[in-house]
């Protein structure tokens, strides 16, 4: 069965829909990346040191592994198809877009995941190349973790894509859901290199944290439209957060007594990945999902980062068992958070937009379809 082929007939009972299957191996891998990056980011909170083969990262480099190559299958097939003239479906990633001239023909959102798994392998060397110099690695936040941390967040944007590419379709509602919270939890490790930035009263990470809330989640929305998809999406966060919660902490605790090594005596009372998602963000989703359609999308994402923002701070000090911030540190990332919520709204818009465009129907009719539309033309880049 070739994934990549236009079908005029509607699929027959129990089949899977054309696209499903190369789109679930690409968010597979994201997942696995995600679930691997969260027990390594504990792994550096409660022991600190490690090396290059740890299960944590194996189990990162997997994701990266199966989200590439299903990328690189899909483009495959597609240039296949497009040397031997032959229609290409914009549901199966998006429309084809011309590498290295016309050497390759690649759906969009595959060419993105693709390529960012092809740069974790980069950044992967450049890791065992660290390691190799400086030996153990007690900081997350080490130049080749920070490389390969913005590489899956490029393959969660490319898996992003690639479902929005049938977001006419159920699964394709269903898959854009489920990789913009993916997105958005995995974002929050990515983050975590601003909480060491010199901000004053204004904790950054904090600002960056309701940033990323709003343009996922109001992204997420436009590029459904459709009621509930805002909240949808912080629901999905919500379940990887109970998740994680307990998994990136019992994975930790049993690989340290497995490699024989000690735990920190200052270990921090809650997990440090799932510990950093908003508590609010479901009532985030909720107000941001009452206020699309009555409100401009940058006045619903400031009330959205202006309450994040202002939880926060509050959040991280109850769960470190610290004295509350003083009402001048609430306010201030608070308002610093707004403004950043705004300007995730007005941007959230024109990324909803651009996303949408890669549904068939949309600026990419579907080749050889029941309607009779025509073979989109490939963009060359």
């Amino acid at each position: 069965m070739d994934l990549t082929a236009p079908s005029a007939v509607a699929p027959r009972a129990g089949t899977v829909p054309r696209g499903l299957a190369p789109a679930g191996v690409v968010l597979t891998g994201t997942l696995l990346s995600l679930f691997g990056a969260s027990w390594d980011l504990e792994w550096h909170n409660d022991v600190g040191p490690d090396t290059f083969f740890t299960l944590s990262h194996l189990l990162m480099y997997a994701g990266s592994a199966v989200a590439g190559l299903g990328s690189l299958v899909v483009v495959l097939r597609t240039t296949a198809r497009q040397r031997a003239g032959l229609p290409i479906d914009p549901v199966v990633g998006g429309g084809a877009v011309g590498v290295f001239g016309r050497t390759f023909s690649a759906p969009a959102g595959y060419l993105v995941a693709g390529c960012g798994a092809a740069s974790f392998l980069l950044y992967g060397l450049w890791d065992q190349w660290w390691h190799g110099i400086y030996g153990f690695d007690a900081e997350i936040g080490s130049p080749p973790h920070v490389g390969l941390l913005l590489s899956i967040s490029v393959t969660l944007t490319g898996a992003l894509m690639i479902f929005a590419s049938a977001r006419r379709q159920t699964w394709g509602v269903v898959g854009t859901i489920l990789a913009a919270g993916a997105l958005f939890a995995f974002s929050m490790i990515t983050a975590y290199a601003t909480k060491e930035l010199p901000t004053g009263a204004v904790n950054a990470f904090d600002v960056v944290t309701a940033f990323l809330a709003v343009v996922v989640v109001m992204t997420g929305s436009f590029v459904l439209d459709r009621r509930g998809a805002a909240f949808a999406v912080t629901a999905v966060v919500a379940v990887l957060q109970a998740i994680l919660w307990p998994y990136s902490e019992s994975a930790t605790v049993w690989y340290a007594r497995v490699e024989g090594l000690p735990m920190r005596d200052y270990l921090d009372p809650s997990p440090l990945h799932a510990s950093m998602i908003p508590f609010v963000l479901l009532a985030v989703g909720a107000i941001i999902e009452a206020a699309l359609g009555r409100a401009p999308a940058w006045l619903a994402g400031l009330v959205g980062g202006a309450i994040i923002g202002a939880c926060a701070p509050v959040q991280s000090a109850w769960l470190a068992h610290q004295p509350l911030p003083g009402l001048t540190v609430v306010a201030a990332t608070a308002v610093a958070a707004a403004a950043a919520g705004a300007v995730g709204g007005f941007l959230s818009l024109r990324f909803g937009t651009m996303l949408s465009r890669l549904a068939p129907g949309a600026g990419h009719p579907v080749s050889g379809s029941a309607n009779g539309s025509t073979t989109p033309e490939v963009n060359h880049a």
